[in-house]
């Protein structure tokens, strides 16, 4: 059987303008299911990221820490419902170049893999809408009254996107020549390394360096216009 070749993105701030996970606390907090207080542990790192005197790293971490210490006894399904009205709001907010590069590896016939660390019950309705062919999202365990523990499944895997793109290839009988892959920050270099085409897409800083290092396509969009380097 003829193995097909493999494209790989990265979602949030690749092709999503946002973070699925920002977004689904923030809905999360005001639908009541998380405290009010839960924003003040990131809201203070948000405005000095917005005010360039802190990174969007950090920011997003006490996101994760946030969503991670009040998830616990939260419902699957009010979860899910919650998602679903996130990604039917803001499914469409992307970027074209990445929105247009995924329609034209689609009719190519590429065999299309996100991976993330995003929540992968979110990743998967927001990816289904572009005709992602297999999703890798952080898994968040559910007890036997279908509440969340608070504990991530299978996290030494998806935390080396390297491993989860070796794993995809094995169990699809996928092939990386001709492969592409798409990231914005250097923990994207984990599986851009193993592409034969790279691209660092709105990278920040540290991935800038490394595309350099490495000759690796830098493709930067900005309002209408998109630049490549």
């Amino acid at each position: 059987m003829k193995k097909r070749k493999v494209a790989i993105f990265d979602i949030d701030g690749t092709i999503f303008r946002s973070s699925l996970l920002v977004e689904v606390v923030e809905a999360m907090i005001s639908e009541g299911v998380m405290p009010k207080s839960a924003s003040k542990e990131y809201v203070r790192l948000r405005s000095k990221w917005l005010d360039r005197e802190g990174s969007y790293d950090d920011y997003l971490m006490s996101v994760v820490g946030a969503f991670r210490g009040h998830l616990k006894g939260v419902s699957q399904k009010i979860f899910l419902h919650i998602a679903k009205r996130v990604v039917d709001k803001m499914g469409k907010r992307v970027y074209c170049f990445t929105r247009d590069l995924i329609k034209e590896l689609h009719r190519k016939g590429y065999f299309l893999l996100a991976i993330s660390n995003s929540p992968k019950i979110i990743l998967d309705l927001f990816c289904q809408n572009y005709g992602f062919d297999h999703v890798y999202g952080r898994i968040y365990e559910i007890d036997k009254k279908g509440r969340f523990t608070g504990d991530i499944e299978f996290l030494e895997l998806i935390s080396d996107k390297a491993k989860v793109l070796a794993r995809a290839v094995d169990h699809n009988n996928l092939t990386l020549r001709g492969s592409v892959g798409v990231g914005d920050s250097e923990s994207d270099v984990q599986f851009l390394q193993y592409v034969d085409n790279p691209v660092c897409f709105n990278p920040n800083s540290k991935l800038r360096l490394a595309a350099k290092r490495r000759g690796w396509k830098v493709v930067v969009e900005r309002k209408d216009v998109v630049y490549e380097f």
